[in-house]
């Protein structure tokens, strides 16, 4: 088999794109989805995404692992999917598609600055020493000190495998924040099973959860990631959070033709 691939990145999460509007793809193949995420192998990602026609929308997306499973929604994967889209010409300046988690708008500026809208939130679980909410995918936040020099595989695997949240398993974000508004994040993925250097549903549980645990009272919040910078605003009321987007650049890296 033969395919031509393309790479993007958001703020270093990066992604295999691939243009399944002609039903191309073996989807149910895990291997060779793993093989082609393979830094070592393969093209390397965090994740492979399809392109696929939807017969309402502009477009569906759908989202593998790097370990070749298909999962739950990817923030900076939706927005990367976004601006190669546009580069197939199959949107302009905005996009209507679904996701696994459903329904989901964007729009594109000039610089390729995309702002995904992410699903709404209606429930937050508060612990005493993290937080715990869906944006997508599951997210455990936890504030940590120095950051920095925090142990993040080691850290967040026991989190992602604990009797906490079972064989599923959960996203880890570990958090230090630097102002009024603005918080670095540190993420864990499951899937990928190492820090990531973004992700996008990461640093949305991220500003939901300081909202929510009174560490900021703005509803416009700047996340500072190892890979860059990302924002995340909302509205909230009665604890429900509602147009929440996810804001941020998506970067063509390159393309090319790989035979498997």
């Amino acid at each position: 088999m033969q395919f031509t691939f393309y790479k993007y990145q958001g703020t270093g999460n990066d992604f295999v794109m691939i243009d399944n509007r002609t039903s191309i793809f073996p989807k149910n193949d895990t291997k060779l989805v793993e093989r082609l995420c393979d830094r070592r192998f393969g093209i390397g990602a965090d994740g492979l995404i399809l392109l696929e026609n939807h017969d309402k929308y502009d477009f569906t997306m759908v989202y593998y692992n790097s370990d070749g499973n298909e999962s739950t929604m990817c923030g900076n994967g939706g927005r990367c999917l976004v601006a190669f889209a546009k580069q197939m010409g199959v949107i302009s300046d905005k996009a209507e598609f679904e996701a696994v988690d459903g329904y989901h708008f964007a729009t594109i500026d000039s610089n390729n600055i995309i702002s995904l809208q992410m699903k709404d939130v209606d429930v937050v679980e508060v612990k005493e020493s993290y937080t715990f909410l869906n944006t997508g995918s599951p997210h455990h936040v936890e504030i940590v000190e120095d950051l920095a020099h925090y142990n993040i595989k080691e850290e967040g695997a026991k989190i992602r495998y604990s009797n906490l949240y079972g064989k599923a398993g959960s996203n880890v974000n570990f958090v230090a924040q630097l102002n009024d508004d603005t918080f670095a994040v540190r993420t864990y993925e499951r899937g990928v099973e190492d820090e990531t250097l973004s992700c996008g549903t990461g640093v949305t549980a991220v500003a939901i959860a300081m909202f929510v645990t009174k560490k900021t009272t703005s509803n416009h919040i700047k996340l500072n990631v190892e890979g860059g910078k990302l924002a995340v605003n909302f509205d909230e009321h009665n604890g429900v959070f509602t147009n929440v987007n996810l804001i941020g650049p998506a970067t063509f890296v390159f393309e090319g033709i790989i035979n498997c």
